[in-house]
């Protein structure tokens, strides 16, 4: 299996597509100014005691107050505050004492209150643990780890854990025994699997790195007043190569040069041998348009979602959970008996379904309605098929059996929100108005928006982007009318179409790309 990454830049966003064997499978929008991502750190203020909740709300410079649960303070969090309170107090002139220095306080009991280790107020330090989503402000954590390709780190933590992903138990062995080896003192460790195999001294360096970049943040605390950022998490496209970047990686695309230079500088970092297959997309068309993802995009996002022979998904979101609901279509009418028909159409069903779960980042309870199946091995059979399908997906989740009413429950961990994509375009006539206009003078319109540019700008060759259907109308004939606009305005005209646009939209650039604004 190949793996092709492919990331669109615009003034706006970044959109990051992953495809695997050119389909899409995983598709991230990430705004230019993104705020509170997964794994970003602050330093709060704790706003409200809520002892009802065991929880408190804590003010990190979001519009709406941050959750912090008592459970998710973390063991260590005496140890952290004091840590905390001693940084925040000490004088800028002074060096901080490291962390392997400092004397832990007792670790909290798991069964406590709230109110018995926090006060409104307080200075805290937090990691979000879940970006806002709806009308929700970010989920917080106090346990707080600082992820690394190969390493996770985690302060004020004495632990070494090994990724269960690692099959081998002699490597499970030798990782461990090599990290309790060279971490310091009152720093935990994470072993990923991206370690299997590698070196004390790749494993030694990236944990030194975790350690200072933990070091500096703590020391530019000195002085500072919540709510304040502490740790940016890197940008959503350096954490999935990161978290993913693997020998079966073949290429990836970038149409934008700072992006490009990001990129290669941190592969360099990580996976120097793999800084190659970076490459710069100079197309015309837009680039998700050259490699066929905006067609999927369109295809994958709807409602109703086809999948093989005619069989479709519906898919239904609620505040509380998504449904899936399966539906043969056409398969019904096969020459199959009813039960392997069933059989056919679920276990292809559930592999579109894992696609899609991915692919929206659906996140909560998803309940799926396959079709009815009387078998019991059949049964059994699309459950450990689910699994197997579910098994590339690096998000948690939790897969059971088909209830006796034929439902699947799965629960996948939402951090983010869910991936939405409108699928549906303006009407092509009426452009969304409601009132029609006359598209038949299309055309005439096209042209004179060019005399108009030609006359004004001067200008002697360009680009016209329009809807496939137009250009190929354009395009048509001997003497095209292309062909005759060439003749006529003695300018050089190519014809791009992109299937994005809608039936009436067209553009002018100039051979540099820049659109031409009149």
């Amino acid at each position: 299996m190949s793996n092709e990454l492919v990331i669109d830049v615009t003034p706006s966003e970044i959109a990051i597509a992953l495809l695997e064997d050119k389909r899409l499978v995983e598709l991230n929008k990430e705004k230019s100014n993104i705020q509170f991502s997964v794994g970003d750190i602050y330093l709060g203020k704790v706003k409200k005691i809520m002892p009802g909740l065991n929880a408190a709300f804590v003010d990190v410079g979001y519009e709406k107050d941050a959750f912090l649960h008592y459970l998710d303070l973390g063991p260590q969090f005496r140890t952290l505050h004091r840590y905390l309170t001693y940084a925040l107090s000490n004088s800028k002139k002074n060096k901080l004492i490291p962390l392997q220095k400092f004397n832990g306080e007792p670790d909290i009991d798991k069964n406590g209150k709230i109110g018995q280790v926090l006060t409104t107020g307080q200075p805290v330090l937090v990691q979000i643990a879940k970006e806002p989503i709806s009308t929700k402000g970010p989920r917080l954590s106090s346990e707080i780890s600082i992820a690394g390709r190969n390493l996770v780190l985690i302060p004020f933590s004495d632990k070494v854990s090994i990724s269960q992903k690692i099959k081998s138990n002699e490597e499970k062995i030798r990782l461990k025994k090599l990290l309790l080896s060279i971490k310091p003192k009152n720093y935990g460790v994470i072993v990923r699997t991206a370690s299997e195999g590698k070196m004390v001294a790749v494993l030694d360096s990236e944990l030194r790195g975790l350690v200072k970049k933990w070091e500096v943040s703590f020391e530019q605390l000195k002085g500072s007043t919540p709510p304040k950022v502490i740790i940016n998490e890197i940008n959503r496209t350096s954490a999935i190569l990161r978290d993913m970047l693997n020998g079966s990686f073949s290429s990836i695309y970038v149409n934008d040069e700072t992006i490009l230079h990001e990129i290669k500088e941190y592969i360099s970092s990580i996976a120097p041998e793999k800084e190659k297959i970076v490459k710069l997309y100079e197309g015309g068309e837009p680039i998700f348009d050259h490699f066929g993802i905006e067609k999927q995009i369109k295809a994958l996002f709807g409602r109703t979602v086809s999948f093989k022979n005619g069989a479709y998904l519906i898919i239904e979101h609620t505040e509380a959970l998504h449904v899936i609901d399966v539906n043969s279509g056409n398969r019904s009418k096969s020459g199959s008996d009813q039960e392997t028909n069933a059989l056919e159409v679920n276990l292809a069903a559930a592999e579109e379904i894992a696609r899609q779960l991915r692919l929206r980042d659906m996140g909560g309870i998803i309940v799926v309605d396959f079709i009815d199946m009387h078998d019991q091995e059949h049964k059994q059979l699309l459950f450990e098929k689910m699994k197997d399908f579910m098994s590339t997906d690096r998000t948690k989740h939790n897969i059971l059996p088909l209830s006796k009413f034929g439902l699947m429950q799965i629960t996948r961990q939402r951090v983010r929100p869910e991936m939405n994509v409108a699928t549906l375009e303006k009407c092509p006539t009426c452009k969304g108005t409601g009132e029609i206009t006359s598209s038949i003078l299309l055309i005439d319109e096209i042209e004179n928006n060019l005399s108009y540019l030609i006359s004004n700008e001067k200008i002697k060759k360009m680009t016209l982007k329009v809807h496939p259907y137009i250009a190929a109308f354009i395009n048509k004939g001997l003497i095209s009318c292309r062909l005759k606009w060439l003749f006529k305005y003695h300018c050089f005209i190519k014809v791009l179409p992109i299937s994005s646009y809608h039936f009436l939209e067209f553009h002018f650039f100039y051979p540099n790309g820049e659109e031409i604004l009149s």
